[in-house]
Formats: C-alpha cells, sequence, structure tokens
C-alpha cells in the first residue's frame, strides 16, 4: 500500500477505484463460514450489552439531554463547530443533570465516541444509536466497540512522551491486549512490559529503512527498547483502556473485562457485530428489511428487495425507502439506494426531488447518473471532490459498523485522492459526522504501521479541532 524507500517518504494509494463502486463494497462477502463460537464463559450478547449500556450510561444520559435541550430552535451547544461543548452550555446541562462540569465534557466525549452523538457543522444531534439504544443491543454493542477502538482518544497521553514513542505503543497494544485475552486471567505488568517491549522492537525493526550519508554511533544497549521508556506508556494505555471498561489495572497486575476479551475475540474471529437474519423481510419495514439483507451477497439481497417491493404500492415504497436512508446508519443508506435501483424508473421523481438534501445528495446524483445512461463504473464523475470524499466517509463507516477490518482497509483504494496525506485533508476538510470513528477504525485495522500513525494522528487532531 505504500512507498517504503526513505527518497520518496509520501504515503500514497495504489490502484485506485471509481467511488461508484464504493458502496457496493460493503456488501460484497466471501463465501460465509460457519459463526467462530465465543471462548468459555463469555457472557451472552444480552449481559454483554447490559455491561455496555451501564458503561455508557453516562454519555447516553448527557447525549439524551442534548437531544432534548439543543434541538433546532433552541439554544445550540456547538458554536465552534468541533463538537465541544460551549462553557454555557456545559454549565447548563450540569445544573439540569447534577454533575460537574468537567463530568459533562467527559461524558460529552465518551458519547461522541460511541457514536451516540454526532457532530455536524456547528450542531449536535442523537446518533442512530441513541435511537436504538433501549430496542437493540447490537447497537449498544457497536457503540462501546467504537469507544473501545478509541482508547487512545478518551485518555489524555502524557505530555512529555515523543508522539511516535506513543504511536508505537498504540500499534503494539493489540497483541498485549490478545496476550491478556488469552491468559484469562491476571497478568503482571512485567509480563504486559516485556511482551510490549518486544512487540515494539519488531515494528522498529520492520520499517528500518537504509540511511544515506554518515550515521551517528549506535546507542550501546542493542536493539531492544528501554523499560523507562516504555513503562511509563504501558501504564497510560492500561489506564487509557481501563477508562473505557476494557479492563482492569491495580496493584500491577491487569485483566480483562467480559466485554474487552469479548471485543478482544471478535478483532481476533474478525466477525461481524450485527447478526441480522434475513428471513421473512417481506413482511418488515424498509429499515428492518435492509438491515435483514446486509449480510446477503448482491444477487440475493435484490430478490429480497423485488419480493418486498411487490408486496406494497411502489409511492408508498420508494417513500418508506428514502426514509430509511435518511437515518444514522450509512450502510441503511446505501443499500436503501440500491434497493431504488430495482424499483428503477418509478422512483425517479422522488429520487431527484432529495438530490438536495444531506446526506442523500451523492447516493442520489449516482442514481440519477446511472438511471440516465451513464456507465456505473463512470457515473461517480457527476460528484464533486467533497461529495465524493463525503460519500467515502459515509461509506466507510459503513464497513467500520458492519464489515471486517480487511474490507476496510481494502476501501482505502476507492478514494478519489491520490495520496493519504491529500486524503486526510479531505476527509477532515468535509466534516462528516462520523469521521472520527472513522479514522480510528482504519488506523486500528491497517497493517501498515506508518500509514496507521499518519491516520491516528488526524483522528486526533479532528477530535480536538487541532491542525
Amino acid at each position: 500500500m505504500t512507498s517504503r524507500n526513505p527518497r520518496d517518504s509520501r504515503l500514497r494509494l495504489v490502484s485506485p477505484r471509481p467511488l461508484a463502486a464504493a458502496p457496493r463494497a460493503v456488501t460484497q462477502r466471501r463465501t460465509r463460514r460457519p459463526a467462530p463460537r465465543p471462548p468459555e464463559g463469555t457472557p451472552p450478547p444480552a449481559e454483554l450489552a447490559r455491561m455496555a449500556r451501564t458503561r455508557l450510561a453516562g454519555a447516553a444520559r448527557v447525549a439524551r439531554w442534548a437531544d432534548a435541550a439543543l434541538r433546532p430552535g433552541r439554544d445550540g451547544g456547538t458554536p465552534d463547530g468541533q463538537g465541544t461543548l460551549s462553557e454555557a452550555t456545559a454549565e447548563r446541562a450540569a445544573a439540569d443533570l447534577g454533575l460537574s462540569t468537567a463530568q459533562v465534557r467527559a461524558d460529552w466525549d465518551t458519547a461522541r465516541l460511541a457514536g451516540l452523538v454526532e457532530v455536524h457543522g456547528d450542531s449536535a444531534r442523537p446518533g442512530w444509536r441513541l435511537r436504538a439504544w433501549n430496542r437493540d443491543d447490537s447497537a449498544v454493542l457497536r457503540g462501546w466497540v467504537a469507544l473501545f477502538d478509541a482508547w487512545s482518544l478518551a485518555h489524555p497521553e502524557p505530555e512529555e512522551r515523543e508522539p511516535a514513542a506513543v504511536a508505537e505503543v498504540v500499534s503494539a497494544m493489540p497483541q498485549v491486549l490478545s496476550f491478556l485475552q488469552l491468559s484469562a486471567g491476571p497478568v503482571p505488568m512485567e509480563q504486559l512490559l516485556d511482551l510490549l517491549e518486544q512487540r515494539v522492537t519488531e515494528l522498529r525493526t520492520a520499517r528500518c529503512e537504509v540511511s544515506y550519508g554518515p550515521q551517528p554511533e549506535a546507542a550501546p544497549e542493542g536493539p531492544g527498547v528501554a523499560d523507562a521508556e516504555l513503562a511509563p506508556l504501558l501504564d497510560w494505555a492500561l489506564h487509557a483502556l481501563a477508562s473505557v471498561g476494557a479492563l482492569t489495572y491495580g496493584d500491577g497486575q491487569a485483566t480483562l473485562t467480559p466485554l474487552g476479551s469479548w471485543a478482544v475475540w471478535v478483532k481476533l474471529e474478525q466477525i461481524c457485530v450485527a447478526a441480522q437474519s434475513p428471513a421473512g423481510n417481506i413482511e418488515q419495514s424498509a429499515e428492518d428489511m435492509l438491515r435483514g439483507c446486509a449480510q446477503l451477497r448482491p444477487n440475493a439481497a435484490r430478490a429480497e428487495y423485488r419480493a418486498w417491493l411487490a408486496a406494497r404500492p411502489v409511492g408508498s415504497a420508494v417513500t418508506e425507502l428514502l426514509d430509511a436512508a435518511r437515518g444514522e446508519d450509512a450502510l441503511t443508506r446505501g443499500l436503501a439506494f440500491e434497493a431504488l435501483r430495482v424499483v428503477g424508473a418509478p422512483a425517479e421523481p422522488d429520487v431527484r426531488a432529495v438530490a438536495g438534501e444531506n446526506p442523500l445528495r451523492p447516493y442520489a446524483l449516482l442514481w440519477l447518473a446511472e438511471h440516465d445512461g451513464h456507465d456505473p463504473e463512470d457515473a461517480h464523475e457527476v460528484l464533486t471532490r467533497e461529495e465524493a470524499t463525503w460519500l467515502w466517509v459515509d461509506t466507510a463507516a459503513a464497513v467500520a459498523d458492519h464489515g471486517e477490518a480487511p474490507l476496510l482497509v481494502r476501501h482505502l483504494e476507492s478514494a478519489v485522492q491520490p495520496t493519504v496525506p491529500a486524503l486526510l485533508d479531505a476527509v477532515r476538510a468535509v466534516g462528516h459526522p462520523r469521521t472520527v470513528q472513522v479514522l480510528v477504525a482504519l488506523a486500528a485495522a491497517h497493517p501498515d504501521p506508518a500509514l496507521a500513525k499518519a491516520v491516528r494522528r488526524a483522528a486526533f487532531q479532528v477530535h480536538t479541532g487541532g491542525s
């Protein structure tokens, strides 16, 4: 994916694919294998969801308060456009909820990282997970997994440490977490530090580049990484993971929580958190039907769309599909327009009518271009660069929520920007509400440490409003 020649250090994307193909990428699945069973002793999903709701109770409470108090027509709460609460809004929330302003801000940040709140420009609105909070255990678990993926943003990193060293530790922590998961019990800090040292050394060795010109003499301590360098960073990482509920840390040892153990197992097995059944879709609402088709291959999904459409009047079916597309779930949005492709010409007036709406505009423009005779591979040319970037992020959000890590990595190839830095600049500028979660998920999934570091830095800058 990247050029590692020291004379050309830019991070390049290769073999870009037309972005018009990106929405279809979410439904491209390999032949399904039997779902692996979680390790013995893993709580059932309902119990895991209860734990996640408990962990995110403060974030959900602040998100619900914002939904009620900051709706359009009332005093807004994010005038800086960066997703942070103004001082007046934080004080108002603290007074209404009986909390300190510091706790309100912490819960607000957690709500954003978990997708309970989404920031659009200078306003915030509840995410689709908050809407489904009490009825959909899978939505709750996805929200907690999003927070788990963003653990390095949830707890301030040591200011005195080099950013490169922090990035190395973040890149190495999946191996540490895997070891904790396999250990199924408390692990001493010394053992974790030894594993972290080995992994960081491997990362540094793997990206070693040939240097040109005279070089300083090698440090006397050899190729390993010093305890003094990594011990404070491991302490920070374990505290950060404990702050999101992934583990407990104290008395010089760490233990994964049931939620943390389950999440690590999910990552290792690369399975989708959501489990939707395609059975009985003809009787379902448009949103439930689309969710039920998410796991089907494209041909099977189209057959489900035809059966669902045949059971209801075309006009009401199109209206229901567009209403589903207006929701917060990007996968549902993409699948709604796939279903509208099955409808064909009768849907044109309604699709044309929503072409000015966000977030439907890029999908509607692609639909209309294909309907007007453009080759699907070339239809993306009707989008502006900003619209194409917004659609890339929206599709990446669908992949991050419902797909596998390798699929998210491959989604990089569909970006219209020629280099990763150019893509990250465009993604930051476009202002998609899921930008932070998408970048965090991409950094967690990508095998290239240098690219993952650049993406993680961009996620941090978007999260903090920096540059």
